[in-house]
């Protein structure tokens, strides 16, 4: 086939806004802020759940894995993106992008279903609070976070081989930021049905899926919080869900419009912005929903300040 390389690339040019040096330079700035305040903002949140005896609850216990996830996962793409955006050369190896792919969507596809075990979580704390110490014991906790870790990376394994499968036109061009399926996907030379199919599966059971068992989750939390009398009982159970769910609202919105939407939904460019979105800004502003809305962090980290010596 004309224009098909059936041999391994040595490596792959990352488009991005090449074409636009003036945003490209706008686009650095605000990725280097970000990274930096997702950097600082989960690490803050690890230490304190971590060294803040009241936060050693299971809320806290999977929030830690949450910002630990996002560090891995903005690190497996922000570095080399910033280098990307600094100057001419756009290149990404062939082993840096399998692995850039592999880490990505494995983090990914882990936060699905662990955003799907944290509204677990607080569907226990709320529906059933005298039981709650029992439910979520600790052998459970690590059971459901080993369970979100290993059923995303082995999602990762099955998209990454069957993605560097495909043969690639030869000119090795990735209309995108980043290595990931729908970009990798469009510079393929071949029929593409079958992964495009098994990546509709795939969407299904950790992106469908788990946002289903969220959207019941939540549902069993409203009809427990209609059944509260006191308005202050009411705020504190909604209180202890709003962050998380503003989480989901910004995720999972993002992922829909990235993986499931139509191709002809949106521009090459329209997708760019959402690939930047939901790769640099959604970590970031995690770290600012925990944080900045959440009363037991602001009190564990003041608490961490004034033992720090002065």
């Amino acid at each position: 086939m004309k224009g098909t390389n059936f041999s391994t690339p040595a490596g792959f040019v990352l488009l991005g806004f090449s074409d636009q040096p003036r945003l490209e330079m706008v686009l650095l700035l605000v990725v280097s802020v970000t990274y930096t305040l997702t950097l600082t903002g989960n690490t803050v949140i690890i230490l304190a759940s971590y060294l803040c005896p009241k936060l050693h609850t299971p809320m806290y216990f999977f929030l830690s894995n949450l910002s630990f996830l996002d560090l891995c996962f903005t690190t497996s793409i922000v570095p080399q993106m910033l280098w990307n955006l600094r100057g001419p050369a756009k290149t990404i190896s062939y082993a840096g992008c399998v692995l850039q792919l592999y880490v990505a969507l494995g983090l990914g596809s882990t936060e699905c279903v662990l955003l799907a075990v944290m509204a677990y979580d607080r569907f226990s704390a709320i529906c059933r609070p005298l039981h709650y110490d029992v439910i979520m014991h600790p052998k459970l906790l690590q059971q459901l976070a080993a369970l979100a870790w290993i059923s995303g990376f082995v999602e990762a394994t099955v998209q990454t081989i069957l993605v560097f499968q495909l043969s690639l036109c030869s000119h090795h061009r990735v209309d995108d930021f980043v290595c990931e399926v729908p970009a990798l996907i469009k510079s393929a030379c071949v029929n593409t049905s079958f992964l495009e199919n098994e990546l509709a599966v795939a969407s299904v059971l950790y992106v469908a899926v788990p946002l289903g068992l969220i959207l019941v989750s939540y549902g069993g939390i409203v009809r427990s919080v209609l059944r509260i009398k006191s308005a202050q009982g009411r705020r504190k159970a909604c209180g202890t869900c709003g962050s998380h769910l503003l989480v989901v609202v910004l995720f999972f919105g993002s992922i829909i419009s990235v993986y499931i939407q139509p191709k002809s939904k949106y521009t090459q460019n329209h997708s760019k912005f959402l690939t930047l979105f939901y790769t640099v800004v959604t970590p970031a502003l995690n770290t600012l929903i925990y944080t900045l809305r959440n009363k037991e962090v602001k009190w564990a980290l003041r608490g961490l300040l004034r033992r720090v010596p002065r």
